[in-house]
């Protein structure tokens, strides 16, 4: 029997998507709403059994209010947190707070229905990995915190870069290709590279995974020092 969610982001593409992978897998998803502000209103009105509730900043003070709330008022409501790699602090605010677990946001679906899952039956749904390397960090605190759209824009050339942004305005391969004056085979081959360096396997897990670490807001810098395109610029 599926499990009756609610998917919260300030993404709308990502908890578009979210939902709908969710509700191909025989879940009912009761809404998938945009606007942060409004999360706790609209679980508490709507009462599912498991709420997934986006964040870009885990360990920003205040973040987890909304959860706070939705326990205040619906206690039966699991809240599952989906976000970035999470700083320990992170962890422990939104344990803090009431949420039954902590997701990554490029966990795959199968992962994130394991956490629904075990969220729904009352068990803290959190990755094993994820709990080994917060305590790992406050046994080593790193000398400068870490910033996860920084590393994955590292990883990339000008041109992926320029790439990520054009995928990530929905751009196809011949739009693509066409506004960088290069092959659409060229332009194929640099969109599978910027999968295969972000570690994930479509153009729209791409696009949400930049937009909820950041990373085109640093692209900017990145395109105007690099050589992004020989063809014409947006």
């Amino acid at each position: 029997m599926g499990v009756r969610l609610m998917v919260v982001d300030d993404h709308r593409l990502l908890a578009e998507a979210l939902a709908s992978a969710l509700k191909l897998r025989g879940h009912r998803v009761l809404a998938a709403a945009a606007p942060a502000a409004g999360a706790a209103e609209l679980v508490i009105t709507r009462a599912p059994e498991v709420c997934l509730l986006g964040t870009a900043t885990p360990a920003e003070p205040g973040i987890f209010d909304p959860v706070i709330k939705i326990k205040r008022e619906r206690p039966q409501v699991a809240v599952l947190v989906l976000g970035p790699v999470p700083s320990p602090r992170g962890i422990a605010a939104a344990f803090a707070s009431g949420a039954s677990g902590y997701v990554r946001h490029d966990e795959r679906i199968e992962g994130v229905e394991r956490a629904i899952m075990k969220a729904r039956a009352g068990e803290a749904a959190v990755a094993p990995a994820l709990l080994q390397g917060a305590f790992s960090e406050l046994l080593n605190p790193a000398s400068q915190p870490d910033d996860e759209g920084q590393r994955l824009l590292q990883m990339l050339t000008p041109r992926e870069v320029e790439v990520l942004v054009r995928v990530a305005d929905g751009e196809d391969t011949r739009l693509i290709a066409a506004g960088m004056g290069i092959a659409p085979s060229t332009a194929r081959t640099h969109v599978q590279r910027v999968l295969m360096k972000l570690g994930v396997g479509s153009r729209l897990e791409a696009a949400a995974l930049a937009a909820r670490t950041g990373l085109l807001d640093r692209a900017g810098p990145v395109m105007r020092d690099g050589t992004p395109s020989e063809g014409p610029q947006r």
